[in-house]
């Protein structure tokens, strides 16, 4: 559909630039991405048998280029529904690190809190095009289809088998009764 091949490249540009532009400078992300990287980290120390390496830098710039992967294969309609999901995730950190607004005061508040919104809007296109199949049953809906569809014919089978096993019977009684007389 015309909709989708523009709204795709609209709704990526922003990862994209945005993930190039931080690739190309890392550093001024890093001191607002501290805290989070700080908590995830510690999190995941607590809950993973490996150590998850600590350079804020490394996770500024693995985040950057995830960015610009999924926002470009989602741009192109490639894997629309992976990368649209992909993007959502990795839009979460990025507004809790970098529009902290809670924590700012006067117009630099402001300022946060629109760009908090703004994150939250992208979420939520990103969600709704993670969750669409362009108009094709969804997975599930295939499954429960196929399932229904196995357990009819199943049933089906049954009912046969066992009309048949009672008309065998009764063929088997009816020699039966003619042997026996």
């Amino acid at each position: 559909m015309l909709v989708r091949r523009i709204a795709r490249p609209l709704l990526a540009s922003t990862f994209v630039f945005g993930g190039i532009d931080t690739l190309r400078n890392p550093q001024s992300r890093v001191a607002g991405a501290r805290p989070v990287v700080e908590k995830v980290t510690e999190q995941a120390d607590k809950q993973l048998p490996v150590q998850v390496p600590r350079d804020v830098e490394q996770w500024v710039k693995i985040d950057a280029a995830v960015k610009v992967g999924a926002g470009t294969l989602f741009s192109l309609g490639k894997l629309p529904r992976l990368s649209a999901l992909t993007l959502a995730a990795s839009i979460v950190p990025t507004t809790l690190a970098g529009h902290r607004f809670w924590e700012a005061e006067g117009t630099a508040k402001q300022g946060q809190l629109i760009h908090f919104l703004k994150n939250l809007g992208l979420l939520g296109g990103l969600l709704l095009a993670a969750v669409d199949t362009e108009g094709k049953p969804s997975v599930g809906y295939r499954a429960r289809r196929a399932a229904k569809r196995a357990t009819e014919s199943t049933e089906k089978s049954i009912e046969q088998a066992q009309k048949r096993a009672a008309k065998a019977q009764k063929k088997t009684e009816k020699r039966l009764k003619k042997a026996s007389k």
